[in-house]
């Protein structure tokens, strides 16, 4: 069984292709792939995006396809910058230029009004480009007024989880890959992926 990742962003595809290994299931980049489409994310909701970006791309390689869409949702922001988390200070903005933004955006806010979630939505489409899974996962902490810690990618410098004392730029690889709004969202999609594994199946008798 083998899966596309719809996402050029090296990291998110290592991301996802850990948390599905488990189940035996081949992952590979969409980057594998020169000619896929770049999927313009035209939609308002992290859910819409995720299935954009899966139904075109599998389509098009007439292939299984998983897609992500993932992103910062900030309360003192009013849920900003949401789906536009990646180009939040232009589009192909650089993680420390939106991560500056972000803080230039808060600045002086105190510390109690600084609450903000990770939230990810998921999609399986059909090489016809039919949704066949969708799952979502948020994970809630608090945005720091500087980065700490040099894993992960994105906002993950500045997101602390307050139960852990440490942003996600600090945590292990293997605490994340389990507290994420990523793992939570893939934790529920498995549930469902015996049922997809069995129409899989049968498509490629």
């Amino acid at each position: 069984m083998k899966l596309v990742v719809a996402s050029r962003n090296a990291k998110k595809s290592i991301e996802l292709e850990k948390l599905l290994s488990p189940l035996g299931v081949h992952v590979e980049s969409v980057t594998s792939y020169p000619d896929a489409p770049d999927v313009e994310e035209t939609g308002t909701t992290f859910a819409e995006n995720a299935a954009l970006k899966a139904t075109e791309v599998a389509q098009f390689l007439d292939m299984w396809v998983i897609a992500d869409d993932s992103g910062l949702e900030v309360d003192h922001l009013d849920g900003t910058p949401g789906v536009y988390s990646a180009r939040y200070a232009g589009e192909n903005a650089s993680d420390p230029e939106n991560n500056a933004k972000l803080l230039r955006e808060l600045e002086g806010v105190p510390a109690e009004r600084r609450g903000a979630q990770f939230v990810c939505h998921l999609a399986v489409s059909d090489p016809n480009g039919q949704v066949r899974l969708t799952a979502d996962g948020k994970c809630r902490g608090k945005i720091l007024t500087s980065e700490e810690g040099n894993g992960g990618f994105g906002y993950d410098p500045l997101f602390l989880l307050p139960e852990y004392h440490q942003t996600f730029g600090q945590l292990s690889p293997v605490v994340k890959s389990v507290l994420s709004h990523r793992a939570r969202a893939m934790a529920r999609l498995l549930l469902q992926f015996p049922t997809l594994q069995r129409t899989w199946l049968e498509d490629s008798a």
